[in-house]
């Protein structure tokens, strides 16, 4: 058998694996704003639930389906103060998941509308995304 006939029926021998593989990396990172908290999904299956903090009065969460477009292991606020963010996962302008030292506010609105995890959660979601990549990762925002 000709070099080039060998690798498409390689490449169609892989193709299951590869379609499989991709379904089994879809990720779904789900916010309810009345309850404060955060369920996470691999492959339509919970893998974690957590509580968060949303927007405090006078400022907003975005509401709506986003995807990660940048990361950072350890990032500090620009806007307010130089506060840690670490583990920070942006999803729409200035707005990221990540963790915070404020974890005794987890489970009420107290942030300026980024969405606040334990520290250990936000790094558990942060190596979930890197592991599943961006393209396959949804943010789901709702009240």
């Amino acid at each position: 058998m000709c070099w080039w006939l060998k690798s498409i029926v390689a490449s169609v021998m892989l193709c299951p694996l590869l379609v499989s593989n991709a379904e089994a990396n879809r990720l779904v990172a789900r916010v309810d704003i009345s309850d404060q908290t955060m369920h996470v999904f691999v492959n339509g299956e919970t893998k974690y639930f957590w509580l968060v903090s949303t927007a405090r009065r006078g400022y907003r969460t975005p509401i709506g389906n986003f995807k990660p477009f940048r990361m950072h292991r350890e990032y500090y606020s620009k806007k307010y103060h130089g506060s840690p963010m670490p583990y920070s996962v942006f999803f729409h302008g200035g707005y990221a998941i990540h963790g915070t030292d404020a974890i005794k506010a987890l489970g009420r609105p107290a942030s300026h509308g980024c969405i606040r995890l334990d520290p250990r959660d936000a790094e558990k979601l942060y190596w979930l995304i890197k592991t599943v990549g961006h393209q396959n990762t949804h943010i789901e925002i709702t009240r």
